[in-house]
């Protein structure tokens, strides 16, 4: 950044001197002179102020895809070190059979979040590159919240956190693998970002011939100035000196570029007391 504003100060002092030799040989050319200059300065100036915008995007684009990285390797390493102390206690302790399968259980839930993690990654790589073709089917909407509802459900509170209301039967024609993803992130998103224990709700419904897909949790929120980048790559709300919760920047991205090839909108809404609630809504192909 030094040499860039160094060489700005140069190519000016260059035109003011170049100027001054021209009015030396030929005084008469003064209001050329002072006009020519006026217009160079001004494109000068407006590139340069376009070029330092690009700058600063292109770091600002670095520091998310090194907290990318940092985040990527937080959230590889949490669950593997989770798997490797439930096989080593299985391995190393008498349990009987029912502390052997919690264990287990455990340990497949886990895997099952280190499975979505690299999905989320390969998904938003492929979409990206245009490499993905959204393959379409007929199924089930309904069973598809439910079961994700379910494999994310965390069973270490007194209750269930994830409070669902779904609507039974209904038929969406689209990429179900995708929108499984969709469906996942913004749950997920949900639980991860609201106190421990508290509740998320998640409905399902048809009304006035469109499908609407709501989750709604009570989080810390989400401010005004973030709501319009929060589906932007790498992007996370807050900063990260600030940010408590760990995660890879790729769920919203995912959640947004999916909808629209599925003609889809979303709305991102204040809970109150406080929190966010995430309004999906498909407008056709619904049976």
């Amino acid at each position: 950044m030094v040499i860039f504003y160094c060489l700005i100060i140069y190519a000016i002092f260059q035109l003011i001197w170049w100027g001054r030799l021209l009015l030396i040989a030929n005084p008469n050319s003064k209001g050329m002179v002072l006009g020519e200059t006026a217009v160079f300065l001004f494109i000068f100036f407006v590139g340069a102020y376009y070029l330092q915008k690009a700058i600063d995007q292109e770091r600002k684009l670095h520091d998310r895809q090194k907290n990318f990285l940092l985040s990527v390797t937080h959230e590889l390493k949490s669950p593997l070190a989770s798997i490797k102390l439930y096989l080593q206690t299985i391995l190393k302790r008498e349990l009987d059979p029912a502390q052997q399968k919690s264990f287990l259980t455990n340990s497949l839930k886990d895997i099952e979040r280190l499975y979505d993690l690299v999905e989320n990654m390969l998904l938003a790589t492929k979409i990206e590159s245009n490499l993905y073709t959204f393959p379409k089917e007929n199924f089930n909407l309904s069973e598809l919240v439910n079961s994700v509802a379910g494999r994310l459900q965390v069973h270490t509170c007194s209750s269930q956190i994830i409070k669902l209301s779904v609507q039974q039967g209904i038929m969406l024609e689209g990429d179900k693998f995708a929108l499984t993803s969709v469906v996942t992130n913004l749950i997920e998103n949900a639980v991860k970002y609201s106190p421990a224990c508290a509740e998320v709700i998640v409905s399902l419904k048809r009304s006035n011939g469109q499908i609407q897909f709501i989750v709604a949790d009570s989080g810390i929120g989400i401010n005004d100035q973030e709501k319009s980048r929060i589906f932007e790559k790498f992007y996370r709300v807050g900063s990260e000196d600030t940010r408590k919760t760990k995660g890879t920047g790729l769920g919203l991205f995912i959640v947004k570029q999916v909808l629209d090839k599925h003609q889809a909108s979303i709305k991102v809404k204040n809970n109150q007391p406080s929190g966010t609630i995430f309004e999906v809504t498909f407008n056709a192909n619904a049976n």
